[in-house]
């Protein structure tokens, strides 16, 4: 989640709030309104697989078949000789954590901005020129905040050198869009912003599909006019499916806050909403809003839809797992401080051999959420009416992690599924999942073995408990998961804390702040990502500016900027990979299927990048070798 939607949204969820921390952005929103400009101003979150996805994992595997021509001479040639496999291990040599505004990788590595905010998706419009657009023109260009992103497969092309590129933009880059005093219109009252200026913020968030190309010369880019090209904003139309279409706007107006993403194994894009409600326009039902949304980025199935059967919450990303006969699994997490976790079963299986097939699935299943036991067990307990407590007269107990004594429990009246699903987060509470330091981006081992879920933080909690063992965790931490057997369709599993984010040089402002990371440090894991050779990669997203939890000591002084990791799963060494610029988040993690090409984005710079001279823009880039090797060696 960008610090920035953060803010925008904290009016909305003043009861999440952490007041006992007077520099979290609850705290000071709440406290001076008016501190919502400044923070706004002075502030300015997949592997390429083929069109028949195989059944394990993310939907990270891919492989990549060359025919070779005939040998078309009269004389018999030697047979050549085979050029070595080439290696996967990671040998590069750590960054520095550092505080540059630029992209710092590793000696031999190099990197190229593909897409910018502001650049031109769909044709008929200049791109960005400097001058503030219209919303139409702003429609047509690349959103803001560029956050997760899945890369797909164009039939019967070579998948290492093109693909269609699906990317979320979760907030605005209001620097290209806006003057400062629309800027403070939108996001300080937008129920009192003119129509014109809350439409320009809206066209600026969504998704972003665009085919992308590698060149002779070893470079991508965009290919313009390419029928793949689209843009889906949050003044576009979204069907509604599942059991709560009846109680939403159909169709709905926009999408937003579209933070981190997914796949399907039938290869559609599926963006997560990370709000419940539309801060931008207010006269839309927040019921609108806080769903999974998928897309087709090839245009040949159902309208953009929103999944309701998936349930209501602020979602953060989803990720599959997959078994041989096809039976599927979508788990998620709930980035709320705190917020529950997630599984998603379809109720039938998916078919691997025709796409059209699959254009409903996302909307017949079960929806269950984790309750973890302190013996290092846990169950999913299925949110369904009827069962749980998913009753009339309900009691919801709460955030009870927030504070040593215990909220007064409120009464929710779960008449129907429909209910349960549009009231998705006090229906896990009921039921009896246990409500984790802000649950981010979630990964599935290739061979189904391991699930992998970033916690972010959570400084406002109070309460421990075996998952979520420090209060004010200012740094969070990384939960390992196995189902039992493997498989998606599991209703137990166990589970593992695999690190606690920090440093021990801050072990004079406590020990929650220390952490057992092995190698070099980092807070607030946020993205994460095994790639299709089981290798775990870590991005974080600290709060900028924000504090270490020693006095006298920012999250940048402790840390670096915002970086992206390695992380060896069985000895848990950390070597940091790349450093973004001033100000940014790191976030979104794709590649080629010979993972020679990483596309990573880079969210809210705040100082001179990606063009010196120019305004700082959120920017898709690509990180390769130099000697065009895999990425990690």
């Amino acid at each position: 989640m960008s610090h920035l939607t953060d803010a925008a949204r904290a009016p909305y969820r003043i009861e999440n709030a952490d007041h006992d921390d007077p520099n979290s952005l609850e705290a000071i929103v709440a406290a001076n309104p008016s501190r919502r400009k400044i923070l706004v101003n002075g502030l300015f979150g997949l592997a390429l697989a083929p069109m028949v996805a195989s059944c394990g994992g993310d939907g990270n595997g891919a492989g990549n078949n060359v025919t070779l021509p005939p040998n078309t001479g009269t004389a018999p040639k030697p047979t050549p000789t085979p050029a070595p496999a080439p290696s996967f291990s990671v040998t590069f040599n750590s960054v520095p954590a550092n505080q540059n505004d630029r992209v710092t990788v590793p000696t031999g590595y190099e990197t190229a901005v593909l897409l910018k905010a502001g650049d031109l998706i769909e044709p008929g419009v200049a791109a960005f020129n400097g001058s503030f657009p219209t919303p139409g023109q702003a429609e047509k260009w690349a959103g803001g905040n560029h956050d997760g992103m899945e890369l797909f497969a164009i039939p019967n092309t070579d998948a290492n050198t093109s693909g269609v590129l699906a990317v979320n933009f979760e907030y605005p880059d209001f620097n290209i869009l806006m003057s400062d005093a629309d800027v403070a219109a939108v996001t300080s009252n937008p129920a009192s912003a003119t129509a014109a200026q809350r439409q320009l913020a809206l066209s600026a968030v969504g998704v972003g599909v665009v085919e992308i190309a590698k060149g002779a010369d070893g470079k991508w880019s965009v290919v313009p006019n390419s029928r793949y090209n689209k843009r889906y904003t949050g003044n576009s139309a979204y069907r509604v499916g599942g059991p709560a279409a009846g109680l939403l706007s159909n169709p709905i107006k926009g999408t937003l806050n579209n933070c981190a993403s997914g796949r399907t194994p039938w290869n559609t894009y599926l963006t997560c909403e990370e709000t419940t409600d539309n801060y931008f326009d207010p006269s839309q039902p927040a019921t609108d809003y806080g769903w999974v949304v998928e897309i087709d980025p090839f245009q040949e199935l159902a309208q953009p839809t929103k999944r309701t059967a998936m349930g209501r919450f602020d979602h953060e990303n989803t990720a599959f797992m997959a078994n041989a006969d096809r039976r599927v699994a979508f788990y998620m997490g709930d980035d709320a401080t705190p917020g529950c976790i997630y599984k998603f079963v379809c109720e039938r299986a998916f078919s691997a051999t025709n796409r059209a097939a699959n254009i409903d699935m996302l909307d017949f299943g079960q929806l269950f959420v984790a309750r973890f036991n302190a013996d290092g067990t846990g169950e999913w307990r299925l949110l369904q009416q009827g069962q749980n407590g998913l009753v009339v007269g309900a009691r919801d107990p709460g955030n009870v992690s927030q504070s040593t004594t215990p909220p007064t429990p409120t009464v929710v009246d779960f008449r129907n599924q429909a209910d349960v699903l549009i009231n998705t987060k006090s229906a896990a509470r009921v039921a009896g999942g246990t409500v984790m330091d802000r649950p981010e981006w979630i990964t599935v081992a290739p061979d189904n073995t391991a699930i992998f879920v970033a916690l972010t933080n959570n400084s406002g909690r109070r309460v421990t408990d075996a998952t979520n063992p420090r209060v004010t965790n200012r740094h969070g931490h990384i939960l390992k998961m196995r189902e039992s057997g493997d498989s998606p369709l599991a209703t137990t599993f166990t589970w593992e804390l695999f690190l606690l984010a920090g440093d021990p040089a801050l072990r004079p402002g406590g020990e929650n702040l220390v952490g057992n990371i092995n190698g070099d440090t980092f807070s607030s894991p946020d993205g994460i990502r095994i790639d299709p050779q089981g290798r775990l990669w870590v991005q974080t997203d600290h709060s900028v500016p924000g504090t270490s939890g020693v006095s006298g000591v920012t999250i940048d002084q402790a840390f670096g900027h915002n970086a992206m990791f390695h992380v060896d799963q069985r000895t848990k060494q950390s070597k940091r990979f790349l450093v973004g610029p001033l100000g940014c988040e790191i976030t979104g993690i794709a590649y080629t299927p010979s993972l020679t090409d990483f596309f990573v984005n880079i969210q809210h710079p705040t100082g001179n990048w990606p063009i010196a001279g120019e305004k700082p823009r959120s920017s898709t880039i690509v990180v390769t070798r130099t000697d065009k090797q895999p990425v990690g060696n």
